[in-house]
């Protein structure tokens, strides 16, 4: 066992031999294993750093504790030093290096190398034998390419191994493709193997976005024709010269004049980043990729973003000479010229990425609530704790709200919610006992108190936020029983509507302020939900006791009558007055001789 100044000793002693070129260099623990791979224009000084006390924040020094060894590499250039870090990260996997997310497979359009090359959508790369264009995170443009190339030159649909000796051989057959016009029959040697084969280098020039040099053959090759007075000829190449044009027409997303352009955008969070590639030839997205890296050592998003654009560059062999970036990253310059648009399309698409990235983070985010749904429910709990400044998240709020008309069967309910889930065994109704006439103000004064009061007596559980259903009036009045009458103290919000009933936006404190929800969003949503069930309850209990009084009949005033013969007279007779219009014989046959005479003695003696 070396002892900690033996370690330091020995690692102080690679560090001051180290060179001052570019390279790669690497971080070995105790066990021999790469736990950090990195690169360095000037290798003795970066690496140097790591070993600095007072640039070290709580991460790195907990690296720089498990270091055991440290190797490296001496390259000619920056660039190659970058190249090898991203090689070295992805073989290695190393513990303490920011990890690439990719398991969302895209689909891309993969153009076979055989005798008859085919062109079919896959998702799996890395088999030989074939060129790739792609992968298309826009599903419709990848089906958008493929319908156009197969308009266009009918490439073979079929899946069947096709070789030279076979055509030759004459051993096969046209399918029923040939006859509705889906392929031209290769295969049988309608179609010339060498027009085939242009059509093939044609759908790939279409699949690179070099619409614009087909179309000129297109054009070349129709003046030739009509030339020679073969116009129905040029009229078919005509067609698909049209084709095309809608197509363009459709996917151009800025200026053609933008050629081979690669466009990069990135959105950080606290433990992820996501990162946005699109290739852009003749103004049109031909390749486009979303992925994400999982943060190890605080990385900042501009070393995060120049890993992101080395492995996608890399990855589809990118020679752009120019990257369109949010910011300028530490590439070097003769490896790539960077923009950092202010205005005009190079912004466009730079915005079109942001958004593109975007739509990815959203997408992992409603992907993994489906898995964990509890994780939704925490970050919206999350939400409404950073948006009010709430010292713990609210696990329990309970919202109140008042019902009457004209100040009849004035009634009030409380909801509870525990953890954004409505806890309906805690739900309770109020009548109104101390306010005559409608007065909400005084009715929420009353239930609130007796609330809260009753749970102070009874220790039983007070919510982290209380949410009036109403705007800064019912806040004050709850805020005065609450706090100045029971001395407790709860955070109150209150959820304001507009003149057509609603909900508008959400306060916050004393005096109360607005605080910015937009209303297309998922916590706006949930708390108009959450309003919506206070309000329904509040009525369903309003509505239940005005049909009760209304349902109130003089019969229930009559000697001897129970609800089992008022039950029995209504369902007879139909009503009160007829039931006073009936005679003794037939009250006595519906109620006994006895019951009948002493209901009608009382009915018109009475």
């Amino acid at each position: 066992m070396h002892s900690h100044e033996d370690i330091a000793a020995y690692l102080k002693g690679i560090v001051n031999n180290l060179p001052e070129t570019p390279g790669c260099y690497q971080y070995l623990d105790d066990s021999g294993t790469i736990i950090y791979v990195g690169k360095a224009k000037n290798l003795k000084r970066r690496v140097s750093s790591y070993f600095n006390k007072e640039q070290q924040t709580r991460k790195t020094r907990l690296l720089v504790a498990h270091i055991r060894d440290i190797r490296y590499v001496v390259v000619k250039t920056e660039e190659d030093a970058l190249l090898l870090e991203n090689n070295l990260i992805k073989r290695y996997k190393p513990h303490y290096n920011v990890l690439l997310k990719d398991d969302k497979t895209y689909p891309s359009i993969a153009v076979t190398t055989e005798y008859l090359p085919r062109l079919f959508k896959t998702r799996q790369r890395g088999k030989r034998g074939a060129v790739y264009f792609g992968p298309y995170s826009h599903l419709p443009t990848l089906n958008a390419l493929l319908e156009l190339c197969r308009d266009l030159y009918q490439p073979r649909p079929c899946h069947t191994a096709m070789t030279r000796e076979g055509v030759e051989q004459g051993k096969y057959q046209v399918c029923l493709d040939y006859h509705i016009h889906r392929c031209k029959g290769p295969c049988v040697g309608r179609q010339s193997h060498e027009d085939y084969l242009r059509s093939i280098e044609a759908c790939k020039e279409i699949l690179k976005g070099n619409t614009a040099e087909v179309q000129r053959k297109m054009r070349e090759e129709m003046v030739a024709l009509a030339e020679e007075l073969r116009f129905e000829e040029a009229q078919e190449i005509k067609q698909r010269y049209d084709l095309i044009d809608n197509f363009r027409a459709k996917s151009e997303v800025v200026s053609a004049v933008l050629h081979n352009i690669d466009v990069f955008n990135i959105e950080s969070e606290e433990k992820v980043a996501y990162i946005n590639y699109l290739h852009v030839t003749n103004g049109c997205i031909n390749q486009a990729f979303t992925f994400e890296y999982k943060k190890k050592l605080e990385e900042t998003d501009v070393e995060l973003l120049t890993l992101g654009i080395v492995e996608m560059r890399e990855r589809y062999h990118s020679q752009s000479r120019e990257i369109v970036v949010p910011f300028a990253v530490d590439l070097p310059d003769e490896m790539v010229q960077q923009t950092v648009p202010q205005k005009g399309d190079k912004k466009k698409l730079l915005e079109l990425s942001k958004l593109n990235v975007k739509q990815y983070k959203f997408d992992r985010l409603k992907q993994a609530e489906k898995l964990n749904p509890e994780q939704k429910q925490t970050r919206l709990l999350k939400e409404i704790q950073q948006d009010l400044g709430l010292a713990r998240l609210p696990l329990r709020i309970e919202l109140f709200d008042n019902s009457n008309i004209s100040g009849t069967d004035a009634v009030a309910a409380c909801v509870v919610f525990e953890r954004l889930k409505p806890a309906k065994k805690e739900y309770r109704k109020y009548l109104i006992r101390s306010v005559a006439g409608p007065d909400d103000y005084a009715s929420m004064r009353e239930v609130v108190g007796r609330r809260y009061a009753r749970c102070q007596a009874e220790n039983l559980p007070l919510p982290d936020l209380i949410i009036a259903d109403g705007g800064k009036g019912q806040m004050e009045v709850i805020r005065q029983v609450v706090e100045d009458e029971l001395g407790l103290s709860i955070p109150i919000a209150g959820l304001a509507k507009d003149d057509r009933h609603r909900t508008r936006e959400l306060l916050f404190g004393f005096p109360p302020v607005t605080v910015g929800l937009r209303p297309d969003s998922q916590l706006f949503r949930t708390l108009t939900a959450m309003q919506d069930e206070v309000h329904r309850f509040a009525i369903s209990f309003h509505r239940d006791k005005r049909s009760k009084r209304q349902t109130a009949s003089e019969i229930d005033t009559w000697p001897g009558v129970g609800a089992a013969t008022k039950a029995l007279l209504l369902k007879h007779f139909k009503s009160a007055r007829r039931v006073k219009e009936a005679s003794l014989s037939e009250l006595q046959q519906l109620l006994g001789t006895v019951r009948g005479q002493k209901l009608y003695a009382y009915l018109h003696e009475g």
